[in-house]
């Protein structure tokens, strides 16, 4: 599993964690059942602290992505993949809202913002 830290977008490092473990769910890349590296080994691959990953884990477990057993580790959750698409929308949305609230500091119209997103888009 490959997770990738960057220390320049101001987003929490555990959030970062989260986001992406998520979307590998949602993408399929991981699938139900599958185990997920150990807090300590992941905190060692990514040369951040036990404390963050724990963080991580903790929320990806809360949100039902994750489950936890006592001694084997944790594990990729059953997905409604309705529900795991869901969260992504939703992540989705806050960031295109952020995105119209900035551009509308700059009146910037909505085929702009699309103008944007599709170069955007194009990019990848």
């Amino acid at each position: 599993m490959d997770i990738i830290i960057s220390n320049a977008g101001g987003q929490p490092i555990y959030e970062q964690i989260c986001r992406q473990i998520k979307g590998a769910i949602a993408s399929g890349r991981l699938k139900p059942g599958e185990p997920l590296p150990s807090i300590r080994a992941l905190a060692r691959d990514l040369r951040i602290s036990v404390i963050t990953t724990k963080r991580a884990y903790e929320e990806l477990e809360r949100d039902g992505f994750i489950c936890t057993v006592a001694g084997k580790g944790s594990f990729v959750a059953q997905q409604d993949l309705e529900l795991a698409k869901e969260s992504n929308l939703r992540e989705i949305e806050a960031h295109l809202q952020a995105a119209v609230e900035l551009g509308r500091q700059i009146e910037l119209t909505v085929d702009d913002l699309q103008n944007i997103l599709k170069v955007l888009s194009e990019e990848e």
